[in-house]
């Protein structure tokens, strides 16, 4: 049988949560081999612009540094040769510019060496991946803040341990979503804000050869410290990444941080999610994702909606942890360079960016068209009868009975309304030893979930920056 060509490539078939999605095409092996070809051109218009390397080579590289002029599967099969893609890539990439300035092919990849290009270029591809994901961030912490506002008031019951709690309100619930948002946008925003340096150390972390290369195309005397820093730089200047105190072959913060901040971002998108999935439940339903036509569709049951965008979020929300534990675990380089932690970050890290890529684009249409019942809330408060308010009737009593003698009267009271289907209100009213102990009316608004939910209006407010919102009546 002859295997279709797009066999050979990575679909997204068991990665729904980024098929399809803007990061995908981000970090997509064209992509990455694009970012490796604008760091072997950065690096020879950085050079260029030091004076060692022609002006008019700097810009053959330049325009000749497109991943469409490669094939990607010669690469990938010749970087088993070698171990990694770019000696295949700098051997292929020299050949076309050969074939346009034969002067400028002997430019190409000046002193380098193959972790330098590949750091650089994953470092470009991954500012690119985050950029996305922070527009996302934003969107979707937009579209929270707009329930947060709406909800504000909106009582529902609090859940611990799986159970009814005491009353909170929705909005106080989105408004902890977006304040998750808030914390991994500010975290991807540290990494684009420095985090992501150019890699410039040559065979060994010396520079040696940048600074042997330089010697013999400077005009005059090389200072070798000043040269080394302004080429650092100048090559940042070039790639918009941020310069590096050190090279960094085998000391990898970079990744590793990158990593981390990936993994908090995606956790967060799964605490959201496991939220929506608790709330949109049948016997819940307080919450219902955006309908879509034929989406959420069961393969056996006619009648399913299922949710799918919370599932996809989860689905990244468990994965990506892991993956950047084993980034970090690659942490554990030998010598000046890595015969395999380094090349066992590669594949990790991409499965970072596109999972939670993919996460925070999903999450966008979740939070813009999420679906708020609060008739469903109302209804879900009543299940216990009022005995979701049974910590404030005890705190009202305590005064009056005694801390103790309140906490085994209410659960007493509680009790019985369990067992006989009344309220806790109606038992309170029928109990001889409560009834007297509440004044006219007193009980039906301690009963009421609503007029229990705290400082959770106050909360949403703070949250919003609405500080100054006058109190509602």
């Amino acid at each position: 049988m002859t295997r279709r060509p797009d066999s050979l490539l990575d679909s997204g078939l068991l990665s729904p949560v980024r098929a399809g999605t803007p990061v995908e095409e981000a970090v997509g092996d064209l992509a990455w081999l694009q970012a490796m070809l604008d760091a072997e051109a950065a690096l020879a218009r950085a050079q260029a612009r030091l004076g060692t390397l022609p002006g008019a080579a700097a810009e053959v590289i330049t325009a000749e540094a497109r991943a469409d002029h490669l094939d990607l599967r010669e690469l990938a099969l010749a970087a088993r040769e070698t171990a990694n893609p770019v000696v295949g890539l700098v051997q292929a990439f020299g050949r076309r510019v050969a074939s346009v300035d034969p002067a400028a092919a002997h430019y190409v990849h000046r002193g380098s060496t193959s972790q330098d290009i590949f750091d650089t270029g994953a470092m470009l591809v991954a500012g690119r991946a985050l950029r996305l994901m922070r527009a996302d961030l934003g969107r979707a912490a937009a579209a929270l803040a707009t329930l947060a506002e709406q909800h504000r008031d909106t009582a529902m019951a609090g859940r611990t341990l799986a159970l009814h709690a005491v009353p909170t309100t929705f909005g106080l619930k989105a408004a902890g979503w977006r304040k998750l948002l808030l914390d991994a946008d500010a975290r991807l925003e540290r990494i684009l804000d420095g985090g992501l340096p150019v890699s410039l150390g040559g065979a060994a972390g010396t520079l040696a050869g940048y600074l042997e290369y330089a010697r013999l195309d400077a005009e005059g005397p090389l200072d070798p410290a000043a040269y080394t820093v302004r080429l650092v730089e100048t090559f940042a200047e070039e790639t918009g990444l941020a310069a590096a105190d050190l090279p960094w072959h085998t000391l990898r913060t970079p990744v590793a941080d990158l990593a981390g901040a990936l993994a908090f971002t995606a956790a967060a998108l799964g605490k959201i999610a496991v939220d929506v999935q608790s709330l949109t439940r049948t016997e819940v339903g307080e919450v219902a994702e955006p309908a879509v036509s034929g989406r959420g569709s069961s393969s056996a049951m006619p009648h399913k909606r299922n949710p799918v965008l919370a599932t996809l979020l989860r689905s990244s929300a468990l994965q990506v942890p892991v993956l950047a534990a084993g980034v970090t675990q690659c942490m554990l380089t030998e010598d000046e360079r890595s015969a395999g932690a380094w090349h066992a970050e590669w594949q990790l890290l991409r499965e970072c960016l596109r999972l939670t890529g993919g996460a925070t684009h999903t999450l966008v249409e979740l939070a813009e068209g999420l679906e708020v019942r609060p008739e469903r809330m109302t209804a879900n408060l009543a299940l216990t009868g009022g005995q979701i308010v049974s910590e404030r009737i005890a705190a009202v009593l305590a005064p009056r009975l005694g801390k103790a003698e309140a906490k085994q009267a209410l659960t007493r009271a509680s009790h019985t309304a369990q067992h006989t289907g009344r309220t806790l209100g109606e038992v309170l009213a029928d109990s001889a030893e409560l009834r007297d102990h509440f004044e006219a009316g007193e009980l039906a608004e301690l009963c009421d979930p609503a007029r229990y939910t705290g400082a959770a209006a106050v909360l949403v407010d703070r949250a919003l920056g609405n500080e100054a919102r006058p109190k509602a009546s």
